[in-house]
């Protein structure tokens, strides 16, 4: 399998773990685990070639862990980012570091430090502890910022973090108030940080 097949195999795995398992009539339990064999069958009908070897590669190649395969080897769920209405997966509450970091776009921006970072589709808004890995996900988008978020104060008064398989960090939302921007590391026509005030 080549990276591009192995990219495209990834996304529809993305796709149909977080999002639509019923366009393929795939139907996942309250925690996200899918049947393995039923998603071969489900991909098939749509004329996609999955199997055992191939979702293996996959869940093995992913550098941010998306994906998790059972002790058994007989199901698979996506580590977050669900949108799907069946999904109500219990991640553990914990205390989270002082700080953690979000990627987004610059396109994004005035509007997230007009009305904070809140979740949409998914279940949960996603924080990370590495800042390289914040700009990789706010490339995706568009030109990168990334924001600084006061994880451990939000904690201290009342808001509840989560920390899923793959390490990121899960919020239900993030006020203005908590929400910096941090200046990109090869950036110099900003200051270190420009505070957002409610």
């Amino acid at each position: 399998m080549n990276n591009k097949q192995l990219n495209e195999t990834s996304k529809f795995l993305s796709y149909i773990l977080r999002h639509e398992p019923h366009t393929i009539g795939l139907q996942l339990d309250t925690e996200g685990w899918a049947d393995i064999n039923s998603l071969i069958t489900g991909a098939a009908k749509e004329g996609r070639v999955l199997d055992q070897a191939i979702i293996q590669t996959v869940v093995d190649s992913s550098d941010k862990k998306r994906f998790t395969l059972s002790d058994d080897g007989q199901r698979i769920r996506a580590a977050q980012g669900h949108s799907a209405a069946d999904v109500n997966l219990q991640h553990v509450e914990k205390e989270p570091p002082e700080f953690l970091y979000h990627g987004t776009a610059t396109r994004f921006l005035e509007s997230i430090l007009q009305q904070g970072l809140i979740a949409g589709l998914r279940h949960h808004v996603h924080l990370l502890q590495e800042i390289q890995t914040a700009i990789a996900v706010g490339q995706r988008y568009g030109k990168p910022v990334v924001l600084k978020i006061e994880s451990l104060r939000m904690y201290q008064q009342g808001f509840k973090f989560f920390q899923a398989e793959n390490s990121v960090w899960l919020t239900e939302a993030v006020p203005v108030n908590f929400i910096s921007k941090n200046q990109l590391p090869d950036s110099s026509s900003d200051k270190n940080t420009s505070t957002a005030n409610t």
